[in-house]
């Protein structure tokens, strides 16, 4: 029982606390002891019916949760036990400041209290006297201060701290971190108050391995004072528009380096040279060789830029997403060959790009959206077998040049909308029964089109928003008895066409919106997919009448009944009498 709820560490650490720990743990063989020191649980616990009864260690937190009032330490506990009734506690938001006080000394190796309310300073000395047990702490949105961090230094042993979005802790807390040398994760996302002074406490945490700035946006020449961090894997600066190319010198010696977020950062060309490992003063470094994930998306770079990344040997993952790359430069893709993802969306490439990504042959995911591509350029496609994902969203490509995928067997995800492909173009995707989303939200495709697909019947993804589907065409959606989410949204469609996906009883999302034909009856055939999540009948004939049908969507989450006939007060109705689980209603 003891090790039930323990996560391996690489070391185990030897000192009275853990010792004493560690006895406690012996004490019994089970947790049994522990049933019979409490009142007995009350009998509704176990529902009959259920396919699982709780676990005899669910009983027992389930009654302590019920009980917690009782109870003024639970430091006599193994700490698995403790562990798993904190973690109780939070999970149903039944954790207090006099709750808390019950785990003071227990030895709790993970405290993850991020988006927890209420948590603040005072917390902290609860939190900090599980001493050198403490592994993992996470006060994510948080009002601790830097005054609440100094309680910091009774757990030297902490491997992971997440402080995203705590504004009041500024450059002076960051000093509290110096000591904590165990120290391999770390996060601020949108800490404004840190700056790059406050990041010279970074430079100790020799054994940090994770490292999370993203929005951190006064960090601009603090980088510096992680080039000494060898260990270091992942790096996240998403957003941080303050990081300047100057800063990426700072990167040249991460060795270790496997991931960099930079997304939406002012890193240009100049920044990205030094990538490849030489600085501006003609040192030169090692390059990062290891690197195997890097995000430029919104970077201001050009293909000039291709030049050096397609040094990083390692990459299987490239997003230049938002740049400002032309054909110019591209030559320089077909010597990324282990390139596994490769987003090029929002860039002025054409076909002439596409001919440098034919020898990609491990590509598995290729976004190409809104960009200059058309029909001849993806006859460079054809030998990419292992492709899986392809977003041609927004481009030239027609109904023609799709007779150039026909042999990607691998593909399960296809995004045409906004293209000029037709029914006739459909017709050579027959054959990819791999396919299991299919993104068709335009206006030239109709019920010709969707019956050229129904030998796709491993579907479970398809959105036909705008597309031109009557209920005529609804028929051909019988086929697809493995469907999760549809969206029909053309405007053609009636009750009768809804009546022909009544079946569909794998369905979690369903978007029917601007079908202005459909009537209560609607709702009668919806009743029965008990398993949907998220439901949108919007700017139809739908009333308040209709509304008890959906009594049996116990699942249901997300209900949108925008310009109809309902009223807020009805759907507030449905919603405490028979549908507890919605959290977005519409309107409100």
């Amino acid at each position: 029982m003891g090790g039930a709820c323990s996560r391996k560490r690489g070391h185990l650490v030897e000192d009275e606390g853990s010792r004493r720990a560690a006895g406690r743990l012996s004490k019994a063989g089970s947790s049994k002891w522990l049933l019979f020191s409490l009142p007995r649980c009350s009998s509704n616990l176990i529902q009959k019916g259920q396919a699982t009864c709780p676990t005899l260690m669910e009983l027992c937190v389930a009654k302590i949760r019920e009980d917690i009032a009782k109870y003024k330490s639970f430091s006599m506990l193994p700490r698995d036990i403790s562990q798993q009734i904190f973690n109780d506690l939070v999970e149903s938001y039944c954790l207090t400041d006099v709750s808390l006080e019950a785990f003071r000394d227990c030895a709790i190796q993970d405290m993850l209290l991020g988006e927890y309310p209420g948590v603040k300073d005072s917390w902290m000395h609860v939190i900090a006297s599980q001493g050198q047990s403490l592994l993992s702490l996470d006060i994510s949105y948080s009002d601790i201060t830097d005054s609440g961090l100094v309680r910091l230094k009774d757990c030297p042993n902490v491997q992971s701290l997440s402080f995203d979005y705590c504004d009041q802790i500024s450059d002076r807390g960051l000093e509290n971190l110096c000591g904590l040398s165990n120290l391999t994760s770390l996060s601020f996302k949108k800490s404004n108050a840190i700056t790059a002074e406050g990041m010279k406490a970074f430079r100790y945490l020799v054994n940090l391995v994770n490292l999370d700035l993203e929005r951190c946006s006064k960090i601009h020449g603090g980088l510096v004072h992680i080039e000494g961090l060898k260990k270091l894997e992942t790096l996240n600066i998403r957003c941080c528009n303050c990081i300047k190319d100057v800063d990426i010198i700072s990167l040249s010696g991460l060795t270790n380096l496997r991931e960099l977020q930079m997304s939406s950062c002012k890193v240009s060309d100049a920044g990205i040279s030094h990538l490849k490992g030489i600085r501006s003063d003609r040192i030169a470094h090692l390059s990062l060789k290891k690197l195997v994930h890097l995000n430029l998306e919104g970077c201001p770079v050009t293909g000039a830029s291709l030049e050096f990344i397609s040094g990083l040997a390692s990459l299987l993952y490239l997003n230049l997403s938002r740049c400002c790359l032309s054909d110019e430069g591209c030559e320089n893709f077909s010597g990324l060959v282990k390139l596994r993802v490769l987003n090029l969306a929002f860039n002025n490439i054409t076909d002439a790009c596409l001919v440098h990504i034919k020898d990609l042959i491990n590509l598995e995911s290729l976004n190409l959206d809104s960009c200059k591509v058309g029909d001849e350029g993806l006859l460079n496609l054809k030998g990419l077998l292992q492709l899986k994902s392809l977003e041609l969203s927004d481009t030239d490509v027609g109904s023609s040049g799709l007779q150039h995928l026909s042999g990607l067997c691998s593909l399960e995800n296809i995004n045409l909308s906004f293209t000029m492909v037709t029914d006739s173009g459909l017709r050579k995707l027959s054959g990819l029964t791999s396919i299991r989303s299919l993104n068709l939200d335009s206006r030239q495709i109709t019920d010709a089109g969707l019956s050229a697909l129904t030998s796709l019947t491993g579907l479970t993804h398809l959105d036909l928003f705008g597309a031109r589907i009557t209920d005529s065409g609804t028929e051909c959606l019988r086929n697809f008895k493995n469907l999760r989410s549809l969206e029909l949204c053309g405007g053609s469609i009636s009750d009768v066409g809804v009546k022909n996906i009544k079946d569909l009883t794998s369905l979690t999302l369903l978007n029917l919106s601007q079908n202005f034909s459909l009537t209560d009856r609607s709702l009668e055939y919806i009743s029965g997919l008990t398993a949907l999540v998220s439901l949108n009948v919007s700017n139809s004939h739908i009333t308040n009448a209709g509304l008890h049908y959906l009594k049996p969507l116990k699942n249901l989450r997300s209900l949108s009944l925008e310009s109809c006939r309902v009223t807020a007060i009805e759907l507030k109705k449905l919603h405490l009498s028979a549908l507890p689980n919605l959290v977005n209603i519409r309107p409100e």
